[in-house]
């Protein structure tokens, strides 16, 4: 390791291979690729800053960024997404460059901002989430695996959801009895969803890490990869997630910083200015079916390699067990908000 940064020689490697990729992107999209670059926290891709431009590099062999830059040109003005300047690469190390929009992530701002500014920003959120969920999807627009084990061109909804159960049954240190009874509960809670077809986008992953703020403003909702049509409180789901468990949600240098009690007004705070999103029939029970098929999803991506009693209570199977229990995060939000 770098005994002065305590940086190790395979992420100094790690990151020259980041950078590499980034000025080919670059490269490729016409750019000057010698321009200073500055590394940017995000969750699930590599981000690199210039002056003018944003490169983000998705290396997962799913072209993620390829249906965000065909979504990206047909979102109304008023979500403030940037201009994508060229989308390319290959599998495995697809890229987008996109032209730099004012702000930082809001979730970097959220600790130093004071009560009235939070409000402000959740109410500027509602807005443009109002208008996103109003805005029709293209219809060229590529399938991908959701987060939600969930589709709206099949039979029933929960077929695919059914299916990852029988295959989340046969994972060593899964117990098959639990499996049962979150089957038992998909089959009580799909109907609550039905018919789940919609014409509208939802931004599929919306925290506070894809949203921009300049300091008095939303600039800009981001990171459209997971944007589909789908009714519009699926957005619900990694939200209240966002909301009761913040940490989970940000890049490892905000960890420190990123507080549950300052998360806490932020579902009433919604509620308030969008009351549509939170008015469906059956709203509980729709948002237990939506966390069983991200958590579904998420167990079957990551196995569990220990038994569950030796992993941490926030671990997918957990997660499954407490909503079977009803002692999951969404429960407890309904105990203290009565909002969902």
């Amino acid at each position: 390791a770098d005994e002065q940064s305590g940086v190790s020689v395979s992420e100094l490697r790690h990151n020259a291979m980041a950078m590499a990729r980034a000025r080919s992107a670059l490269l490729q999209a016409g750019l000057d690729s010698t321009v200073a670059l500055e590394a940017a926290s995000s969750v699930t891709n590599e981000v690199w800053l210039t002056q003018d431009h944003v490169i983000r590099v998705n290396r997962r062999p799913n072209q993620r960024l390829r249906r965000e830059a065909i979504l990206g040109p047909s979102l109304p003005p008023e979500i403030g997404y940037p201009m994508v300047v060229a989308y390319g690469g290959q599998m495995g190390a697809d890229f987008l460059v996109m032209k730099r929009v004012e702000g930082q992530p809001l979730a970097h701002c959220w600790p130093d901002m004071n009560q009235e500014q939070r409000r402000q920003a959740v109410s500027q959120l509602a807005t443009k989430l109002k208008r996103l969920h109003t805005t029709s999807g293209p219809p060229d627009l590529p399938a991908i695996d959701t987060p939600q084990m969930l589709r709206s061109d099949t039979l029933s909804p929960a077929t695919s959801l059914l299916v990852g159960l029988d295959h989340a049954r046969s994972l060593p240190h899964v117990d098959r009895r639990l499996m049962d009874d979150v089957e038992q509960m998909v089959f009580a809670l799909t109907p609550a969803i039905e018919p789940f077809g919609s014409d509208f986008l939802v931004h599929g992953d919306l925290t506070f890490e894809n949203i921009l703020w300049d300091g008095t403003h939303l600039t800009a909702l981001l990171d459209f990869e997971w944007s589909r049509t789908a009714p519009s409180d699926v957005d619900l789901d990694v939200f209240l997630r966002m909301c009761c468990l913040p940490q989970f949600h940000v890049g490892d240098k905000w960890l420190d910083r990123t507080k549950p009690e300052d998360y806490q007004d932020v579902p009433w705070w919604l509620a308030e200015d969008y009351p549509a999103l939170f008015a469906f029939p059956r709203q509980h029970d729709r948002l237990r079916l939506y966390a069983i098929a991200y958590d579904l999803q998420d167990l079957t991506l990551f196995p569990p390699t220990v038994p569950a009693n030796q992993l941490s209570e926030h671990h997918s199977i957990n997660r499954l067990r407490a909503t079977v229990l009803g002692h999951s995060y969404l429960d407890l939000l309904d105990a203290s908000t009565g909002i969902v």
